[in-house]
């Protein structure tokens, strides 16, 4: 008998873990940066920045539900739910895309208003602290995007837009920023202006988080490229003549597979349950983060 696949939900826990243990830094590199940035908008008389830190301090709220989600998404499947909780994961990210759309709002209405009222000029002193904020949350952006990629967790690349967004704005800042500084008083509001900018590509990135989280709620088929693998691993198999369907969809941390298999039509039906088995292991085993396979067995046809 062939040795049995490791439990999958194990790796999903781990992966789980890693992912929630990121996120948790993230909070704190928030945390940090959001007092930095309005502490410079007040001192350094730039609305930009202490928008740019009233958005830091959302993304806290958007990592603790990022948090959440994976946890949950680990667990294992129990009687209420037979495929697991990775839905758990999608919600959060649906939840995290409505938190970026709650802080472009946040940032557009302040902006409006800052356009709108005669304000002195932003100090310069606030360039190379945005400068530093921009650089340090682009690095930890890309860290997050690619271990949510390692993880499959629509939640974690949520996060990841989100810190993106955040750097973005803070480039923003900074032009709006340098403008009003050369440009002087008459100037002024370019830095309201930076944010209105900022808010645009705030909702541009919420809409592509809500947008993938939708889908994935939808059951939406996986990629061809994914699905291509999935049958070669299951070809590979000895006993296995051909594939007929075969439907992928993603439960969170995690893939769900239902595949068709053709096997010679004389067998006996112990041995067709054998291969379904076999084919099944196959799957688990394979590096795709698979974690429950359901195998339909068909005659051969000629």
């Amino acid at each position: 008998m062939p040795a049995q696949p490791d439990n999958p939900h194990v790796e999903t826990q781990r992966r789980a873990t890693g992912g929630a243990r990121l996120v948790l830094r993230g909070a704190g590199l928030n945390a940090v940066l959001a007092a930095v940035k309005i502490a410079g908008g007040v001192f350094g008389h730039a609305y930009v920045l202490i928008a740019d830190g009233a958005e830091s301090v959302l993304d806290i709220f958007s990592s603790a539900t990022a948090w959440a989600g994976l946890r949950w998404a680990a667990r294992p499947p129990d009687a209420n739910h037979p495929y697991g909780h990775g839905k758990a994961d999608t919600l959060a990210a649906l939840a995290v895309a409505l938190g970026i759309f709650a802080a472009a709002a946040w940032i557009g209405w302040g902006a409006v208003y800052k356009i709108m009222t005669p304000h002195s000029g932003p100090h310069w002193a606030t360039l190379p602290l945005l400068a530093v904020v921009v650089a340090v949350k682009l690095w930890f952006s890309r860290r997050m995007e690619a271990a949510g990629r390692a993880a499959g967790s629509t939640a974690l690349g949520a996060e990841a837009r989100h810190q993106g967004a955040d750097a973005l704005t803070s480039a923003a800042a900074f032009v709006g920023i340098s403008i009003a500084v050369i440009g002087g008083p008459r100037w002024a509001a370019a830095d309201g202006w930076a944010a209105l900018v900022a808010c645009g590509i705030i909702v541009f990135n919420g809409a592509q988080v809500f947008r993938r989280a939708l889908d994935e709620a939808m059951d939406i088929a996986a990629p061809p490229a994914l699905e291509k693998e999935i049958r070669a691993v299951a070809l590979r198999v000895p006993g296995v003549r051909g594939l007929d369907k075969c439907r992928v969809r993603r439960s969170g941390l995690n893939l769900i597979v239902d595949i068709q298999i053709e096997v010679d039509g004389g067998l006996t039906v112990r041995r067709g349950h054998e291969i379904a088995h076999d084919v099944k292991d196959a799957l688990l085993r394979a590096p795709l983060a698979i974690s429950d396979v359901s195998v339909h067995v068909e005659p051969a046809s000629g």
